[in-house]
């Protein structure tokens, strides 16, 4: 099969578009098409199909990147074989991402290492790839972050941006207890966020036990009440998922050639100010 020869005024003309993605592949797309005979409307129905999916897959990767997800933890990833037990019914309900639109919560419970950051990581794939903005957060890091924006004075933006966001996944909460004002920043992440917006939280304890991390027993349980109603609960148990997750030489094949070198990070354009 003969491969077509693009004129320099299309590819211009593609480019100007922001249909430059698919220049690479479209003479032999073209060629396949006039082999098949295939009429102009279903050929330029493909091409346009496979750009929108490839836009949609670049945003969705987008999003996963900016949320902070870990990209290994995706369900297509997920060790089958794993001896862990949870309601898949619960599963197949929040991969729907009924949850995100109407607001709800996820609490995923289970002890040390049965994969909960995993499926927690998992759903926040799932509702990147549904155009949802996403952020993870580990439990002391966050709390750290609201401590810091204390003494810098920008609390006030950090909490919008945290009140704002379609889902906020906090990793291994209620792991030690918290100061006052700590207890108070989660009080007002939940109450605010509670019917507005969905928050997915891992932890090793049960709900009833968040409330002995609390430095306020009166915030803890308004803020353990408003979120545990609005929760879904999908508990976790089995074998530790970790150990799968360990590298191996057999997974990662031979080496290569040459060593690795850093990857160059894409520039990122700062937003010029609206006069």
């Amino acid at each position: 099969m003969a491969t077509k020869t693009l004129s320099p005024e299309l590819k211009s003309a593609m480019k100007e578009l922001r249909l430059g993605q698919l220049l690479p592949t479209l003479a032999d797309r073209i060629a396949l098409a006039e082999k098949q005979d295939l009429p102009i409307e279903d050929f330029m129905l493909g091409l346009f199909t496979d750009e929108i999916a490839r836009r949609q897959d670049a945003s969705a990767a987008r999003r996963a990147d900016e949320a902070g997800l870990d990209p290994d933890m995706q369900f297509e990833h997920w060790d089958k074989t794993a001896k862990v037990t949870f309601d898949r019914r619960v599963l197949q309900e929040l991969t729907s991402m009924r949850f995100v639109e109407a607001h709800r919560n996820v609490v995923v419970l289970g002890p040390v290492g049965v994969g909960k950051t995993f499926i927690a990581n998992g759903l926040g794939h799932a509702a990147c790839r549904s155009g949802f903005r996403v952020r993870l957060h580990r439990a002391d890091d966050l709390l750290r972050r609201l401590r810091q924006s204390r003494l810098d004075n920008s609390r006030e933006a950090l909490m919008a941006e945290l009140c704002a966001v379609d889902l906020l996944l906090v990793d291994d909460f209620a792991l030690e207890p918290m100061t006052r004002d700590e207890s108070r920043d989660v009080y007002q992440l939940f109450v605010e966020r509670t019917g507005r917006a969905a928050t997915i939280i891992t932890s090793n304890r049960d709900t009833a036990d968040w409330l002995a991390v609390f430095d306020d027993a009166l915030l803890g349980q308004g803020a353990v009440d408003r979120f545990k109603n609005n929760a879904y609960d999908l508990v976790v148990d089995g074998e530790s998922y970790r150990s799968r997750l360990k590298p191996s030489i057999e997974k990662d094949g031979p080496p290569p050639a040459a060593p690795v070198t850093k990857p160059k990070l894409p520039i990122r354009r700062r937003k010029r100010p609206s006069a």
